[in-house]
């Protein structure tokens, strides 16, 4: 099992544009084969740092997930949103960072 932590810095008065692709998203990759949880938070510090947490079952399943329409649509929306993306993909034994 390995986790993502997504970690997003959006431009202010963002959210509610963002809110329907992130939506959209979530609910279509909660259907992908490997996907246990997918959940995007909001950071209570700081208002512009959202936050999706990721459950997979395998390496695999993510990297099937990274090339799914769902997710190249909700990249798309955010992409004139966004300040700034890190990726962490936590592995019992590493970590990748993107």
């Amino acid at each position: 099992m390995i986790y993502v932590v997504a970690t997003l810095t959006i431009k202010p008065g963002s959210l509610e544009a963002l809110r329907p692709a992130a939506a959209t998203c979530r609910e279509a990759t909660l259907k992908e084969k490997g996907c246990i949880a997918y959940e995007l938070h909001q950071s209570l510090a700081d208002p512009h740092k959202l936050v999706f947490i990721e459950k997979w079952e395998t390496r695999e399943a993510l990297t099937s997930h990274s090339k799914q329409p769902h997710l190249a649509a909700w990249r798309e929306a955010s992409n004139p949103h966004l300040v700034s993306r890190v990726i962490e993909v936590v592995h019992p034994e590493k970590v990748e960072t993107f």
